[in-house]
C-alpha cells in the first residue's frame, strides 16, 4: 500500500501526461494529499484561488486517475495551507537563492534571474500570454515567432518576458540571450551611430539566439532606430531565431510605427494581459503574501483587493510596505492600520476625471502634442485623436456638445456630435479601435 507521499506523486504523473505543461505547473504546484480518511482524499493547495480552480477544473480528472490507483477513493476534498517554509516537492523545480552563475548570467543577458515561471501567478487575465510564453521555451525559434506581448503598465509582461529568458538559459547555458528594455536599445542605437560602430552593434545582436525587446512602443517616432531594427528583425526571423516583444498597446495602435514593422510584429503570435478580476487580485495577494512571510487575515487581502484594481506592480508595492513596517514595529495590523498605512495609495473607487486628463491622456497615447489635436489639420494622424478625445468627453463626462466644442477653441458643436457617433459606430464594428479606447480609459484612471 502506497503512503500519502507516493500515491499524489502517481496522481501527479499521470495528470502531468494529461495536461498542458503550463497548466500543470500553475495549478498543482505545492499541491499534497494531507489526509486519506474512507472513501474521502484531502489534497492541500496554498490558496483560495487554486482550491477553487481545482475543484471546478479537475476534480473530475483526478478521482478518474486515482480510481486506477485506489478504488476505495470516492470522494475529492481541498484545504488551503499557508506553510511558512515550502515542502519538497520532487515534482516541480526548486527555486533557489541567487548563485553566482546566475550573476553571471545577468552580466550576459541582462535578465533578473529572480523572475521565473515558477513565481509566476497564473489567472484567466494573463493564461495565454503564459502558456504562449512557456511554449516558446520548448521549441525556441520555431512557435510564435515572433511573440508579441501588450497590455498596461504593472500587469506582468516584463516578469514573463524575463522568466521565459531564465528558462531557456537554464535549460542549455550555450544559447545567447539578450533582455533589453526598448529605451536602451534607442540609446545603443543612439551611441553606435554617433561613434560610427552600427555595423559592429548590429552584429552582436543578430549573433543571439532569443532577443527580448521591452516596451517596443517607445520606437514610435524614432525612424532610424525603426529603420536598423526592421533589418535586425529580419536577420534573426531569417534564422529561426527567436524574438519577444512587449508593448502597452497592439502593434496596430502604435502611432508612427513603420507600416512593415507592424506586419512583423503581428506575424507572429500577438497575447494581451488585461486586468485582473477580483479573483486574481485575491489569489496573486496570497501567493505573494506567502512568498514574503505576510501573514495577513482575508478582510485585509479583499480590502486591498477591491481598492488597488489595475497594477499588479501596485499589489506587490504594498505588500513590500506592510512588510517593512511589520519588521521594523514587530507587530501585526488589522485592517484599521492597514487601511491609515496605505491611504496615500488606496483611491476612491469613484471615477474621478478631468477634461485636461483626458485630452493629456489621448496625446500621449497617440504621441501627438496638445497644439496638434487642436489644429484644424484634417490628417488622420491629428483628427483621430481628436475625435477619440471629443467622444471620450462625452461618455466619461457627459459633456455637452457644445461644452466640447467651446472646449476645442471655438468649434461648432456639429462637429463634436459627428465624431462622438463616428467613434460609437467605429468602435462598435472594430475590435481595434474598441481595444483603444479601453486602454485609454484605464490610464484615465489609473493615476
Amino acid at each position: 500500500m502506497k503512503n500519502n507521499k507516493e500515491l499524489w506523486q502517481s496522481v501527479l504523473a499521470k495528470i502531468q501526461l494529461k495536461t498542458k505543461q503550463p497548466n500543470f505547473r500553475a495549478w498543482f504546484k505545492n499541491t499534497r494529499i494531507i489526509e486519506k480518511n474512507d472513501d474521502t482524499l484531502t489534497i492541500s493547495v496554498s490558496n483560495k484561488f487554486s482550491r477553487d480552480y481545482l475543484k471546478k477544473h479537475y476534480t473530475d480528472e483526478i478521482l478518474e486517475v486515482i480510481k486506477d490507483i485506489d478504488p476505495k477513493i470516492k470522494k475529492i476534498q481541498y484545504k488551503t495551507e499557508r506553510r511558512k517554509e515550502k515542502k519538497e516537492n520532487p515534482s516541480f523545480e526548486k527555486v533557489n537563492q541567487i548563485s553566482f552563475k546566475d550573476l553571471k548570467n545577468t552580466q550576459e543577458t541582462n535578465l533578473n534571474p529572480r523572475y521565473t515561471f515558477e513565481e509566476y501567478v497564473v489567472a484567466p487575465f494573463n493564461d495565454l500570454a503564459h502558456a504562449a510564453t512557456w511554449a516558446i521555451t520548448k521549441d525556441l525559434g520555431n512557435v510564435y515567432n515572433p511573440l508579441f506581448i501588450y497590455g498596461d503598465v504593472g500587469l506582468g509582461k516584463t516578469h514573463l518576458l524575463q522568466a521565459a529568458g531564465n528558462k531557456i538559459k537554464n535549460q542549455d547555458e550555450s544559447k545567447k540571450i539578450k533582455y533589453i528594455p526598448a529605451e536602451k536599445f534607442v540609446s545603443q542605437i543612439v551611441t553606435s551611430i554617433k561613434n560610427h560602430n552600427i555595423e559592429q552593434f548590429k552584429s552582436k545582436i543578430k549573433s543571439l539566439d532569443l532577443l527580448i525587446v521591452d516596451d517596443v512602443h517607445v520606437f514610435a517616432g524614432k525612424d532610424k532606430t525603426q529603420e536598423e531594427f526592421f533589418h535586425i528583425f529580419n536577420s534573426l526571423y531569417e534564422n529561426n531565431k527567436q524574438i519577444i516583444l512587449s508593448s502597452d498597446r497592439p502593434p496596430s495602435s502604435i502611432p508612427t510605427l513603420e507600416k512593415r514593422l507592424k506586419s512583423r510584429f503581428e506575424g507572429g503570435m500577438m497575447a494581451d494581459l488585461g486586468r485582473p478580476d477580483f479573483e486574481s487580485r485575491m489569489a496573486i495577494l496570497e501567493v505573494k503574501a506567502q512568498s514574503k512571510d505576510i501573514d495577513l487575515n482575508n478582510k485585509i487581502l479583499e480590502y486591498i483587493a477591491s481598492n488597488i484594481q489595475n497594477s499588479i506592480r501596485k499589489l506587490e508595492g504594498v505588500l513590500n510596505r506592510i512588510k517593512t513596517y511589520q519588521d521594523l514595529h514587530n507587530e501585526n495590523l488589522n485592517l484599521n492600520k492597514i487601511k491609515k498605512l496605505l491611504k496615500d495609495l488606496v483611491h476612491s473607487p469613484a471615477k474621478i476625471t478631468t477634461k485636461e486628463k483626458i485630452l493629456d491622456t489621448v496625446c500621449n497615447f497617440y504621441d501627438i502634442e496638445k497644439e496638434k489635436i487642436f489644429s484644424s489639420s484634417r490628417k488622420k494622424e491629428f483628427s483621430h485623436p481628436r475625435h477619440v478625445a471629443m467622444y471620450l468627453l462625452r461618455e466619461e463626462l457627459n459633456k455637452s456638445y457644445p461644452a466640447i466644442g467651446e472646449f476645442f477653441r471655438g468649434r461648432d458643436h456639429t462637429t463634436a456630435i459627428y465624431a462622438f457617433k463616428k467613434i460609437s459606430k467605429k468602435a462598435e464594428k472594430e475590435n481595434q479601435l474598441s481595444e483603444e479606447i479601453n486602454l485609454i480609459r484605464q490610464r484615465i484612471y489609473s493615476g
